[in-house]
């Protein structure tokens, strides 16, 4: 398994689609870094929500101690943030989240995207595009089973292609149901492709 208090931080926890475990991922870390210091985690981006401490917003699943949870924007609808934000017909500030992103912290920062890498923030720009100048590095989070070849290849050579460093891959199989074998073949198929680790998530 991955060590987790060994990831440096500013981090990123991404996502190979919605619904992987980006914040599950994300809460395993923050807990882990929370051992050895402060930490920050901030959540540029969440849609389904209308405030901060509404019982879906990933700052709640993320809040321990010796954890700082923080949210810049928050769109009601449960959608791309392109597409949450139109609903409310607000226009997103994305210099201004990038800023946000940057803002000096105590110990350990770590970011968790939204939905996929290529969710449309506005209407020319997606979230790979706009992390990408925030110069991060990232964890990757994938499901275990079906689909998750392609999906996990994209994403990284997406990443890759930008000049992302992705310290690790995590296959999560609690999030679809992958039986364990099964993703233990995955991962090793994934492996052979990609130059970063690849761990499966207990």
């Amino acid at each position: 398994m991955l060590n987790l208090e060994a990831l440096p931080g500013p981090l990123w926890i991404l996502g190979t689609g919605t619904g992987v475990g980006k914040t599950f991922v994300s809460a395993q870390v923050a807990k882990a870094w929370a051992g050895l210091g402060p930490v920050t985690y901030r959540k540029p981006f969440q849609t389904g929500v209308d405030r901060a401490d509404h019982p879906e917003a990933d700052v709640m699943a993320v809040a321990g101690p010796g954890i700082t949870t923080e949210n810049h924007i928050l769109l009601k609808a449960p959608l791309a943030p392109l597409v949450a934000a139109q609903r409310e017909g607000r226009n997103l500030d994305l210099q201004a989240a990038s800023r946000w992103c940057q803002r000096p912290s105590e110990g350990r920062v770590l970011l968790e995207g939204v939905g996929g890498l290529m969710v449309p923030l506005a209407s020319n720009l997606h979230f790979l595009a706009w992390a990408t100048d925030l110069k991060i590095p990232c964890v990757l989070v994938a499901l275990g089973g079906l689909g998750t070849l392609n999906h996990t290849l994209l994403s990284a050579e997406a990443l890759m292609l930008r000049g992302w460093r992705i310290e690790a891959v995590l296959l999560n199989p609690g999030a679809d149901g992958t039986a364990p074998a099964v993703a233990e073949e995955n991962a090793t198929i994934l492996r052979r492709f990609l130059p970063m680790p690849v761990h499966i998530l207990d």
